[in-house]
């Protein structure tokens, strides 16, 4: 039965009004409604119970889920009910107190204050209906762009059966620029992600961008054009316009090598790339290595142990200095990206420093908090033609490779020469990482061996083996300082 005495002054009516904000029913316990009370509070109580056990017991696949346009449209649609149900039900809490019976001034004030709690109780429920709609344009941007090219992607799973019976993926992970005044993509950073599914154990493949000679599969539009190779005329100061970073932006400017069908240089890098390490290239992932700076400056900088200065600028006026600190996105690109008094290959070990170190600096606290930055930041930084339905399956497989061990072989001076590559050679190579990859699941781990100890190796060091890369903790594991 509904409490019939006079509520206890103005600050009791604030104080249950605002319990109830944390504790539903609060106030009509207080009231005297107990049944309705006792039912707000239980279902509170069975709700926070419910996202307990889902947040302890929920693994990677679940992750990949909460990625289906679905599920996506579903948190917003019930964070927005959740919201609008929050802010009736303390209105509800706070007329039950009989507000009315204060005074003017009590009345006055206590209505301002619950009307400014109902509001604040709403926040955290926008909070998230923005943070997934963001995530919702953003994917969509990135993964459901249209496609020009009438080529089905090498290996393409089945939305049954994700990996089509196979062990492993191939992802191709590129870094270039792309300008709106330029036709395609100079690819400055060129490495294949192999992956074991079951494991998350990847093989990481890097080829310079200055490879010459560069053969294409037999029968390829591009085979037919260049039988003996990639190779056109050089430029009047001798530098050459025929490497492999350029493949992509010849096959997208001519197009009558492909019976007129735009957008084929992904397609024709993938299955040059594919022939190159001997294996078949599944998906491209793309980013604008410049845009990357933006990101970094999202999530406000990135730290780095630089072993030397590195000089920068066309007249070398810039100057990444040596030592371990927070850098700023642009001075982190030019530590990435100078091949002054350097080269291209201790540019390819530095290029893998900065990403290994954004993988994992970019932890979930930092996301969340700077999320709003990171999305702004990453419009226009990306292009893959990985299938959106696929990213249920390779975010948990991104989880597993975060904690997994990754090897991998640098293609560079004097393991290959670039300017007459062993085409045989690279393909052995690539083969026996894998295979060595796959060896290793079966062999303890270094560190599980008394006295033995896991060294990666020095950026831009080549190997003629794959070296065991540690999960980097430290700045100086990353960047081998």
């Amino acid at each position: 039965m509904p409490d019939t005495r006079k509520p206890r002054g103005t600050a009791s009516v604030i104080g249950w009004t605002a319990l109830s904000a944390f504790l539903p029913g609060s106030a009509h316990l207080r009231a005297g409604h107990r049944r309705t009370g006792f039912a707000l509070l239980g279902a509170f109580v069975l709700a926070v119970a419910v996202l307990g056990v889902v947040a302890f017991t929920a693994d990677a696949d679940l992750a990949g889920r909460l990625l289906d346009p679905g599920w996506l449209r579903a948190i917003i649609a019930l964070a927005m009910v959740a919201a609008v149900g929050w802010f009736a039900l303390l209105v509800r809490s706070y007329v039950i107190l009989r507000p009315g019976e204060l005074s003017q001034a009590g009345q006055i004030i206590s209505g301002v204050l619950t009307g400014a709690l109902a509001v604040a109780v709403t926040l955290p429920f926008a909070v998230v209906a923005q943070y997934v709609m963001v995530s919702e344009e953003t994917l969509n941007t990135v993964f459901d762009a249209p496609v020009t090219v009438a080529v089905a992607p090498t290996g393409s799973p089945k939305p049954e059966d994700p990996w089509s019976g196979r062990t492993r993926v191939n992802i191709l992970l590129l870094g270039g620029d792309w300008q709106p005044d330029r036709v395609g993509v100079r690819t400055d950073s060129i490495n294949l992600a192999s992956v074991d599914v079951r494991t998350g154990n990847t093989v990481l493949l890097s080829l310079p961008r200055n490879l010459e000679n560069v053969r294409f599969p037999p029968g390829s539009p591009m085979h037919q054009r260049f039988p003996a190779g990639f190779r056109l005329p050089a430029n009047p100061d001798g530098s050459r316009e025929d490497l492999l970073f350029a493949v992509w932006e010849y096959a997208e400017a001519h197009p009558e090598l492909f019976g007129g069908r735009t957008g084929m240089g992904p397609e024709t890098l993938k299955e040059t790339i594919g022939y190159t390490l001997g294996v078949d290239v599944d998906w491209y992932a793309l980013v604008n290595m410049w845009g990357l700076a933006r990101i970094i400056d999202a999530l406000g900088g990135l730290t780095l142990t630089v072993p030397t200065d590195v000089v920068f600028g066309k007249y070398n006026e810039g100057l990444v200095k040596a030592g371990t600190r927070k850098l700023r996105g642009a001075d982190a690109m030019w530590f990435a990206r100078s091949r002054t008094f350097s080269d291209d290959y201790t540019r390819m070990g530095r290029q893998r420093c900065v990403l290994d170190a954004l993988l994992h600096q970019a932890d979930p606290a930092t996301v969340l908090l700077r999320f709003n930055q990171l999305a702004k930041a990453s419009k226009g930084m990306f292009r893959t033609d990985i299938p959106r339905p696929m990213l249920g399956h390779l975010v948990p497989l991104a989880l597993k490779v975060r904690d997994a061990r990754v090897t991998g072989v640098q293609f560079v001076p004097p393991l290959i020469s670039t300017g007459s590559p062993d085409w045989a050679r690279i393909r052995k190579l690539s083969a026996k990482a894998i295979r060595d990859s796959v060896a290793d699941e079966a062999t303890p781990s270094p560190s599980a061996i008394p006295g033995a100890a896991t060294t990666p190796s020095s950026p831009g060091t080549p190997s003629a083996t794959p070296s065991a890369t540690k999960t980097p903790k430290q700045t100086a594991d990353i960047c081998g300082a």
